[in-house]
Protein backbone atom coordinates (compact mmCIF):
# COMPACT_ATOMS: atom_id res chain seq x y z
CA UNK A 1 0.00 0.00 0.00
CA UNK A 2 1.52 3.38 -1.14
CA UNK A 3 0.64 7.04 -0.37
CA UNK A 4 0.08 7.59 -3.91
CA UNK A 5 -2.77 9.34 -4.96
CA UNK A 6 -3.82 9.53 -8.82
CA UNK A 7 -5.51 12.47 -8.56
CA UNK A 8 -3.09 14.47 -7.00
CA UNK A 9 -2.57 17.90 -8.45
CA UNK A 10 0.23 18.44 -6.10
CA UNK A 11 2.54 15.89 -4.94
CA UNK A 12 4.84 15.80 -1.83
CA UNK A 13 8.61 14.28 -2.20
CA UNK A 14 7.23 10.73 -1.07
CA UNK A 15 4.29 10.76 -3.67
CA UNK A 16 6.54 12.15 -6.59
CA UNK A 17 9.58 9.56 -5.72
CA UNK A 18 6.58 6.55 -6.39
CA UNK A 19 5.24 8.49 -9.54
CA UNK A 20 8.44 8.64 -10.67
CA UNK A 21 9.89 5.05 -9.54
CA UNK A 22 13.20 6.52 -7.61
CA UNK A 23 14.01 6.93 -4.20
CA UNK A 24 13.24 10.16 -1.99
CA UNK A 25 17.24 10.97 -2.02
CA UNK A 26 17.24 10.94 -5.94
CA UNK A 27 14.01 13.39 -5.83
CA UNK A 28 16.12 16.01 -2.87
CA UNK A 29 19.24 15.48 -5.12
CA UNK A 30 17.02 16.97 -8.55
CA UNK A 31 15.45 19.66 -6.32
CA UNK A 32 19.47 20.48 -5.46
CA UNK A 33 20.30 20.74 -9.14
CA UNK A 34 17.32 22.94 -9.91
CA UNK A 35 16.38 20.18 -12.34
CA UNK A 36 13.04 18.90 -10.70
CA UNK A 37 10.34 21.74 -10.28
CA UNK A 38 9.26 22.38 -6.96
CA UNK A 39 8.11 25.07 -4.65
CA UNK A 40 8.89 24.73 -0.66
CA UNK A 41 5.91 25.84 1.67
CA UNK A 42 6.81 26.03 5.13
CA UNK A 43 8.68 23.67 5.28
CA UNK A 44 7.57 21.35 2.92
CA UNK A 45 8.43 20.55 -0.76
CA UNK A 46 5.06 20.11 -3.19
CA UNK A 47 5.72 18.98 -6.81
CA UNK A 48 2.87 20.89 -9.31
CA UNK A 49 2.18 17.51 -11.28
CA UNK A 50 1.63 19.08 -14.56
CA UNK A 51 5.22 20.67 -14.26
CA UNK A 52 6.46 16.88 -12.93
CA UNK A 53 4.81 15.21 -16.36
CA UNK A 54 6.09 18.38 -18.48
CA UNK A 55 9.52 17.76 -17.36
CA UNK A 56 9.22 13.79 -18.15
CA UNK A 57 8.52 15.05 -21.50
CA UNK A 58 10.82 17.50 -22.38
CA UNK A 59 13.80 15.41 -20.56
CA UNK A 60 12.72 12.19 -23.35
CA UNK A 61 12.77 14.38 -25.83
CA UNK A 62 16.04 16.03 -24.80
CA UNK A 63 14.01 19.58 -24.93
CA UNK A 64 11.76 20.65 -27.31
CA UNK A 65 12.40 23.72 -29.29
CA UNK A 66 16.18 24.45 -27.78
CA UNK A 67 17.34 26.12 -30.70
CA UNK A 68 15.44 29.44 -29.33
CA UNK A 69 14.95 32.28 -26.34
CA UNK A 70 13.51 34.96 -26.93
CA UNK A 71 12.71 37.43 -23.94
CA UNK A 72 10.96 40.70 -23.72
CA UNK A 73 9.49 42.34 -20.77
CA UNK A 74 11.29 44.69 -18.22
CA UNK A 75 14.85 46.04 -19.09
CA UNK A 76 17.99 44.86 -17.00
CA UNK A 77 21.75 45.88 -17.33
CA UNK A 78 22.44 42.84 -15.58
CA UNK A 79 20.13 40.37 -17.28
CA UNK A 80 20.95 41.93 -20.82
CA UNK A 81 24.99 41.59 -20.18
CA UNK A 82 24.11 37.62 -19.07
CA UNK A 83 22.15 36.86 -22.63
CA UNK A 84 24.25 38.83 -24.30
CA UNK A 85 27.13 36.37 -22.99
CA UNK A 86 25.29 33.65 -23.98
CA UNK A 87 24.04 34.33 -27.60
CA UNK A 88 27.75 34.75 -28.10
CA UNK A 89 28.43 31.25 -26.97
CA UNK A 90 25.77 29.59 -28.61
CA UNK A 91 26.91 31.60 -32.11
CA UNK A 92 24.55 30.32 -34.75
CA UNK A 93 23.54 26.89 -33.04
CA UNK A 94 20.25 29.28 -31.48
CA UNK A 95 18.66 32.31 -31.79
CA UNK A 96 19.14 34.16 -28.05
CA UNK A 97 17.69 37.71 -28.10
CA UNK A 98 16.52 40.14 -25.19
CA UNK A 99 13.94 43.08 -26.28
CA UNK A 100 13.34 45.54 -23.66
CA UNK A 101 9.41 46.76 -23.75
CA UNK A 102 8.73 47.22 -20.10
CA UNK A 103 6.46 45.14 -18.04
CA UNK A 104 3.04 45.28 -19.36
CA UNK A 105 3.99 44.52 -23.14
CA UNK A 106 6.37 42.15 -22.30
CA UNK A 107 3.48 40.24 -20.69
CA UNK A 108 1.19 40.55 -24.22
CA UNK A 109 4.00 39.70 -25.85
CA UNK A 110 4.13 36.11 -24.20
CA UNK A 111 0.42 35.92 -24.37
CA UNK A 112 0.35 36.41 -28.40
CA UNK A 113 3.19 33.64 -28.35
CA UNK A 114 5.78 35.86 -29.92
CA UNK A 115 8.35 35.54 -27.00
CA UNK A 116 9.08 32.72 -24.72
CA UNK A 117 9.36 34.83 -21.90
CA UNK A 118 8.35 37.83 -20.18
CA UNK A 119 10.31 40.58 -17.63
CA UNK A 120 8.30 41.46 -14.79
CA UNK A 121 8.77 43.58 -12.22
CA UNK A 122 6.11 45.74 -10.43
CA UNK A 123 6.12 47.50 -7.17
CA UNK A 124 7.85 46.64 -3.75
CA UNK A 125 9.76 42.90 -3.43
CA UNK A 126 7.62 42.52 -0.35
CA UNK A 127 4.25 42.78 -2.39
CA UNK A 128 5.73 40.93 -5.74
CA UNK A 129 4.41 37.20 -4.68
CA UNK A 130 0.73 38.80 -4.75
CA UNK A 131 1.21 41.66 -7.21
CA UNK A 132 3.08 39.49 -10.74
CA UNK A 133 0.82 36.50 -10.29
CA UNK A 134 -1.91 39.10 -10.06
CA UNK A 135 -0.46 41.13 -13.79
CA UNK A 136 -0.43 37.11 -14.69
CA UNK A 137 -3.92 36.60 -14.39
CA UNK A 138 -5.39 39.07 -16.34
CA UNK A 139 -4.51 36.90 -19.79
CA UNK A 140 -6.35 33.55 -20.14
CA UNK A 141 -3.03 31.80 -21.06
CA UNK A 142 -1.99 32.10 -17.54
CA UNK A 143 -2.97 28.71 -16.49
CA UNK A 144 -0.20 27.50 -18.66
CA UNK A 145 2.53 30.13 -17.15
CA UNK A 146 5.05 29.59 -14.42
CA UNK A 147 6.62 32.53 -12.83
CA UNK A 148 10.51 32.19 -11.77
CA UNK A 149 12.47 34.41 -9.72
CA UNK A 150 15.49 35.92 -11.28
CA UNK A 151 17.05 38.37 -8.51
CA UNK A 152 15.85 41.02 -6.51
CA UNK A 153 17.00 44.51 -7.52
CA UNK A 154 17.17 47.88 -5.92
CA UNK A 155 15.08 50.72 -7.76
CA UNK A 156 15.44 54.63 -7.15
CA UNK A 157 16.04 58.02 -9.11
CA UNK A 158 18.59 58.36 -11.54
CA UNK A 159 20.18 61.67 -10.68
CA UNK A 160 22.88 63.96 -12.70
CA UNK A 161 25.88 64.15 -9.94
CA UNK A 162 26.36 67.60 -10.78
CA UNK A 163 23.27 68.68 -9.57
CA UNK A 164 24.22 67.44 -5.71
CA UNK A 165 20.99 65.98 -5.65
CA UNK A 166 22.42 62.57 -4.24
CA UNK A 167 22.80 64.95 -0.95
CA UNK A 168 18.76 65.37 -0.98
CA UNK A 169 16.21 62.84 0.36
CA UNK A 170 13.52 61.73 -1.96
CA UNK A 171 10.69 64.03 -0.51
CA UNK A 172 13.41 67.11 -1.62
CA UNK A 173 13.82 65.46 -5.11
CA UNK A 174 10.01 64.95 -6.01
CA UNK A 175 9.57 68.89 -4.30
CA UNK A 176 11.75 70.43 -6.69
CA UNK A 177 11.72 71.85 -9.74
CA UNK A 178 13.75 69.67 -11.92
CA UNK A 179 13.65 68.19 -15.08
CA UNK A 180 12.47 64.34 -15.40
CA UNK A 181 13.29 61.51 -17.78
CA UNK A 182 9.68 59.37 -17.48
CA UNK A 183 8.91 56.10 -18.78
CA UNK A 184 5.90 54.86 -20.49
CA UNK A 185 2.79 53.50 -17.70
CA UNK A 186 3.51 50.35 -18.77
CA UNK A 187 7.11 49.99 -17.03
CA UNK A 188 7.95 48.63 -13.52
CA UNK A 189 10.21 51.63 -13.01
CA UNK A 190 7.59 53.60 -13.94
CA UNK A 191 5.01 51.91 -11.82
CA UNK A 192 7.88 51.93 -8.83
CA UNK A 193 7.83 56.05 -8.96
CA UNK A 194 4.13 56.30 -9.01
CA UNK A 195 3.62 54.99 -6.05
CA UNK A 196 6.46 56.99 -4.17
CA UNK A 197 4.75 60.16 -5.78
CA UNK A 198 1.39 58.65 -3.64
CA UNK A 199 3.29 58.11 -0.45
CA UNK A 200 5.08 61.72 -0.31
CA UNK A 201 1.25 63.28 -1.97
CA UNK A 202 2.89 64.71 -4.90
CA UNK A 203 1.34 64.25 -8.21
CA UNK A 204 2.63 63.42 -11.52
CA UNK A 205 1.77 66.10 -12.89
CA UNK A 206 3.20 68.12 -10.67
CA UNK A 207 6.40 67.19 -12.22
CA UNK A 208 7.99 68.31 -14.98
CA UNK A 209 8.38 65.34 -17.76
CA UNK A 210 11.09 66.53 -20.42
CA UNK A 211 11.02 63.25 -22.17
CA UNK A 212 9.78 59.41 -22.30
CA UNK A 213 12.76 56.97 -22.24
CA UNK A 214 11.31 53.62 -23.67
CA UNK A 215 13.90 51.48 -21.64
CA UNK A 216 16.66 51.54 -18.71
CA UNK A 217 19.71 52.47 -20.53
CA UNK A 218 17.98 55.51 -22.50
CA UNK A 219 16.63 56.75 -19.14
CA UNK A 220 20.16 56.76 -17.79
CA UNK A 221 21.06 58.48 -21.02
CA UNK A 222 18.71 61.52 -20.85
CA UNK A 223 20.46 62.01 -17.35
CA UNK A 224 24.11 61.57 -18.84
CA UNK A 225 23.14 63.70 -21.69
CA UNK A 226 21.79 66.36 -19.54
CA UNK A 227 18.35 66.19 -21.57
CA UNK A 228 16.60 65.49 -17.93
CA UNK A 229 17.71 66.25 -14.34
CA UNK A 230 16.42 62.81 -12.73
CA UNK A 231 14.59 59.69 -13.35
CA UNK A 232 13.09 56.44 -12.38
CA UNK A 233 15.50 53.09 -13.03
CA UNK A 234 17.70 50.39 -10.97
CA UNK A 235 21.22 51.47 -9.50
CA UNK A 236 22.61 49.04 -11.62
CA UNK A 237 21.76 51.26 -14.59
CA UNK A 238 22.82 54.00 -12.46
CA UNK A 239 26.51 52.49 -12.08
CA UNK A 240 26.60 51.80 -15.41
CA UNK A 241 26.75 55.22 -16.58
CA UNK A 242 28.27 56.96 -13.80
CA UNK A 243 25.33 58.78 -12.62
CA UNK A 244 24.06 58.98 -9.04
CA UNK A 245 21.54 57.33 -7.81
CA UNK A 246 18.74 57.91 -4.58
CA UNK A 247 17.36 54.61 -3.30
CA UNK A 248 14.12 54.38 -2.79
CA UNK A 249 13.63 50.35 -2.20
CA UNK A 250 13.73 46.76 -3.49
CA UNK A 251 11.49 45.11 -6.15
CA UNK A 252 11.74 41.72 -7.52
CA UNK A 253 12.61 41.15 -10.89
CA UNK A 254 10.97 37.82 -12.06
CA UNK A 255 10.44 35.57 -15.43
CA UNK A 256 7.03 35.02 -16.57
CA UNK A 257 6.90 31.76 -19.19
CA UNK A 258 5.00 28.59 -20.28
CA UNK A 259 5.79 25.36 -18.59
CA UNK A 260 6.92 24.12 -21.39
CA UNK A 261 9.43 26.71 -21.83
CA UNK A 262 10.79 25.89 -18.52
CA UNK A 263 12.38 22.92 -19.30
CA UNK A 264 14.02 24.15 -22.16
CA UNK A 265 17.95 23.62 -22.75
CA UNK A 266 18.20 27.32 -23.08
CA UNK A 267 16.27 28.45 -20.19
CA UNK A 268 17.70 26.24 -18.29
CA UNK A 269 21.38 27.49 -19.64
CA UNK A 270 20.08 30.99 -19.11
CA UNK A 271 19.47 30.22 -14.85
CA UNK A 272 22.95 28.71 -15.03
CA UNK A 273 24.39 31.69 -16.37
CA UNK A 274 22.93 33.42 -13.79
CA UNK A 275 23.90 31.48 -11.01
CA UNK A 276 27.74 31.52 -12.01
CA UNK A 277 30.39 33.43 -10.26
CA UNK A 278 31.00 35.62 -13.36
CA UNK A 279 27.53 36.79 -12.72
CA UNK A 280 27.75 37.24 -9.25
CA UNK A 281 30.96 39.24 -9.66
CA UNK A 282 29.43 41.42 -12.16
CA UNK A 283 26.25 41.98 -10.32
CA UNK A 284 28.31 43.24 -7.12
CA UNK A 285 30.09 45.51 -10.02
CA UNK A 286 27.08 47.23 -11.03
CA UNK A 287 25.23 47.56 -7.73
CA UNK A 288 21.88 47.05 -6.32
CA UNK A 289 21.18 43.03 -7.04
CA UNK A 290 20.55 40.15 -4.42
CA UNK A 291 20.61 36.54 -6.21
CA UNK A 292 19.71 34.59 -3.48
CA UNK A 293 16.58 33.80 -4.45
CA UNK A 294 17.82 32.99 -8.17
CA UNK A 295 15.60 29.91 -9.95
CA UNK A 296 12.61 29.67 -7.04
CA UNK A 297 9.24 29.11 -8.81
CA UNK A 298 7.44 32.30 -7.34
CA UNK A 299 3.99 30.95 -9.00
CA UNK A 300 2.54 28.63 -10.73
CA UNK A 301 -0.85 28.18 -11.89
Amino acid sequence: MTDFDDTARFFSVKQVAQYLQVGEKKIYDLVAEGKLPGTKITGKWLFPRDLVDQWLHESSHGGVLTDRLIIAGSDDPLLHRVVSHLASEVGARALMSYGPTGTQLGLELLAARRTDVGAIHWGPVEESHVRHPALLSAYPQHHRWVLVRAFRREQGLIVAPERGLEERDVAGILTAKLRWGMRPSGAGSQRFLHEALAHHGVRLGDLDASAIAHCERETSSLVATGAADVAPGPRSAAREFGLGFVPIGWEGFDLALDQRIYFRTLFRNLLDALASARTRELAQSLGGYDLDELGKLVWAS
